[in-house]
């Protein structure tokens, strides 16, 4: 004779809202509604779906918060273009000061950037190397003041990266670059020592411009790993015990 199978519990249903928004994403996927498409009114919503006009408002602003949908007041519920900004904002937020997370986010930035420099230095032309001794001329005047560049940093990255064309490798470094200095004051971590940093970038444009792809390898892996070395100086730093 078989054993008795236990009672299986009954899975706590969804909040109604939460299936309201499944609903809205799949109407928008299932009509491919593209960006500044019109959702019909509340009103209409709620009687094709049964539900109140409460719920469907309650999920038309949970997709509203991810970047789904945008209200336009007096006019309506429009699908809203894709952006990374809903995440950059959400990531930063649930990374807090977990600077494991951190360290984890700058291991993948440098996988990224050293992995495609072989063809950004193949695609780069003598004007953007141009633009990027600018950008690190202007982080060499600051790093001379001792004072943070951290806009010149982010206008590093997005040139080394634009010839490549690639919208979505661009909105990916940017999103890291900008989680870095959203969590933990990290501004001021990546910047204790100004001139090294601007050393480092200054090092990464001179091989580009040789076109030594070698060399830009080594000089980014250098690069990152000095952040990482800065990360650990501060964790060690954080949880050394207080007097």
């Amino acid at each position: 004779m078989s054993p008795i199978r236990q009672v299986q519990p009954i899975a706590r249903p969804p909040l109604l809202h939460v299936s309201v928004q499944e609903s809205l994403r799949a109407y928008i996927r299932d009509n491919s509604l593209p960006a500044g498409a019109a959702l019909p009114p509340e009103s209409f919503l709620a009687r094709q779906l049964g539900v109140s006009r409460n719920s469907v408002r309650e999920a038309i602003k949970a997709l509203e918060s991810v970047g789904i949908l945008e209200t336009r007041r007096g006019v309506g519920v429009f699908v809203r273009e894709f952006s990374f900004a809903p995440l950059l904002d959400n990531l930063a937020y649930g990374l807090g000061d977990r600077l494991r997370d951190i360290d984890e986010l700058r291991e993948i930035r440098r996988v990224l950037e050293v992995g495609l420099i072989d063809r950004i230095i193949a695609e780069m032309t003598d004007e953007d190397i141009a633009a990027l001794r600018d950008v690190t001329a202007r982080m060499g005047a600051h790093a001379a003041k001792h004072e943070s560049f951290a806009a010149e940093d982010q206008e590093f990255h997005r040139l080394l990266f634009r010839r490549h064309g690639n919208r979505t490798l661009t909105a990916l470094i940017d999103l890291f670059w900008q989680a870095f200095y959203k969590t933990s004051d990290f501004a001021n971590l990546t910047n204790q020592d100004p001139m090294e940093t601007w050393r480092d970038h200054q090092a990464i444009v001179d091989a580009i411009a040789a076109r030594d792809v070698a060399a830009a390898r080594h000089k980014l892996d250098a690069h990152y790993d000095g952040i990482q070395k800065v990360l650990e100086r501060n964790r060690a730093r954080m949880q050394a015990p207080r007097d």
